[in-house]
């Protein structure tokens, strides 16, 4: 497992990463999500719906890894996107990945 997936994974158990569509788009609205974090091989529709939404309300959206190591990272399955509310979390995975 790579340091960014080992990262990803600790915000899981600190409670600081939200996933599913539904609940990262009511997050981003409310301004509680610091970074979106979508999955390389999501669908276009997908990826043009988080980018268009994080656009709008000033959220940093990214694009890194795939569904399975996404998935992997958090313990969960058929992660496309992942939500992080932490501001600590946000800047620190954006180091790791940006190395």
């Amino acid at each position: 497992m790579e340091d960014w997936q080992q990262y990803i994974g600790l915000a899981q158990r600190a409670g600081k990463i939200i996933t599913g569509e539904e609940n990262i788009i009511n997050k981003i609205r409310n301004k509680h999500i610091r970074l979106v974090l979508v999955a390389l091989d999501a669908s276009n529709n997908t990826k043009k719906k988080y980018f268009d939404k994080c656009a709008y309300y000033n959220v940093r959206c990214i694009e890194y890894g795939t569904i399975d190591e996404i998935s992997h990272a958090i313990g969960k399955r058929n992660r496309v996107a992942i939500g992080i509310c932490d501001v600590g979390f946000a800047k620190g995975l954006l180091a790791k990945i940006t190395r």
